[in-house]
């Protein structure tokens, strides 16, 4: 049963999410791919939408909700750049498999804003507000069963690919849980944690694209490492502008891992670069299991007085440069440009 939903007016098109991808300052060679990428991620939306419709309507309509609600398509919009990069000339062969990371991918932050009690994704409720917490659990279920469909259409490897990569993300669930309000875990830990819950699942998309392709070994190795370490300059990123992000850019509060106890890079540098009172004062509030307001202010306010923000920003920098290393084998072109340009763009975004 196919799912059919009503535009939303407050909803991006895909060809201003794709030109808000590429973001100020692209070279005109890349915003005159913005045609082709945006047809391309049409494509990967209708298969989407194929398979969002339940025989519960409550449930399609949640389904559809979280989808619409899902982000800015980074990820098909990589898998469709890695494609023609690799010689494809449509997205028509991993189209279905583009379709069903994203879809993974949303699964992930309705199950995220069930654990982190958000109220807000993208500016709109989010689905454990506008639907409740029951729903929004088998939603977030929902969506995974409907992404395997999607992967169900390739071979093996890929499916165990894809399937690798959502237990790598489990496992970095629970990682991040064990670790939380403790900033002795330190950034090893950190690591090990976003590899798994953001990482992953970029780097076995693009390997899975690779494959598809019938790229050598060389290439989809070389695709899975950049997807690696882009996702990881994607979530340093995202971390930073979790206490220096505009509200209003992100859709979503300030704070959020500062409240809930995730030591991220921005708290872990942060506690090592105070001494003294200050640190103790850092430690103490970070570990309360309920912050009020004052509390998350005094901890930004503790940050303010390291140059965390800029290491971290370099750090995110850093893994954006080992992207754009590791695309060497892939023949030079405007896709692999593009490629270069969304790795560095991930560190340096604002939304």
């Amino acid at each position: 049963m196919s799912a059919t939903r009503p535009a939303d007016p407050s909803e991006p098109s895909l060809e201003a999410l794709v030109y808000r991808s590429l973001g100020v300052g692209a070279p005109e060679a890349l915003v005159e791919l913005l045609p082709t990428l945006t047809d391309d991620l049409a494509a990967i939306d209708q298969r989407i939408q194929q398979v969002l419709g339940s025989t519960y309507p409550r449930l399609t309509e949640a389904a559809s909700y979280a989808v619409s609600a899902g982000g800015k398509r980074v990820r098909p919009l990589l898998m469709a750049a890695t494609a023609r990069a690799l010689g494809l000339e449509s997205v028509r062969p991993i189209g279905a498999l583009a379709a069903a990371f994203q879809l993974i991918h949303t699964a992930t932050l309705v199950h995220d804003d069930v654990i982190d009690h958000a109220e807000l994704r993208r500016g709109r409720p989010s689905v454990p507000r506008a639907f409740g917490l029951p729903s929004a659990i088998v939603t977030g279920d929902y969506l995974f069963v409907r992404a395997f469909e999607l992967a169900a259409e390739y071979p093996r490897s890929i499916i165990l690919r894809c399937g690798e990569s959502c237990a790598a993300l489990v496992e970095g669930e629970v990682l991040q849980d064990a670790g939380r309000f403790d900033l002795t875990t330190g950034p090893e830990h950190y690591y090990r944690v976003i590899e798994r819950k953001t990482a992953a699942i970029v780097a076995a998309a693009l390997a899975s694209v690779a494959e598809i392709a019938g790229a050598p070994a060389e290439v989809r190795d070389a695709c899975e490492t950049y997807g690696r370490s882009l996702g990881i300059a994607f979530q340093i990123r995202d971390d930073l502008l979790d206490v220096y992000g505009d509200p209003d850019l992100l859709g979503k509060p300030r704070y959020t891992d500062l409240r809930e106890g995730n030591p991220t890079l921005v708290s872990l540098e942060t506690h090592a670069a105070l001494h003294g009172p200050e640190r103790e004062e850092f430690e103490r509030l970070f570990g309360l299991r309920r912050k009020q307001p004052g509390d998350l202010f005094r901890l930004r306010s503790l940050t303010d007085r390291t140059d965390v923000a800029r290491t971290v920003a370099l750090a995110a920098e850093s893994w954006a440069e080992r992207a754009v290393r590791a695309l060497d084998p892939i023949s030079p072109g405007p896709y692999r440009t593009l490629l270069e340009w969304l790795a560095r763009g991930a560190a340096a975004r604002r939304f």
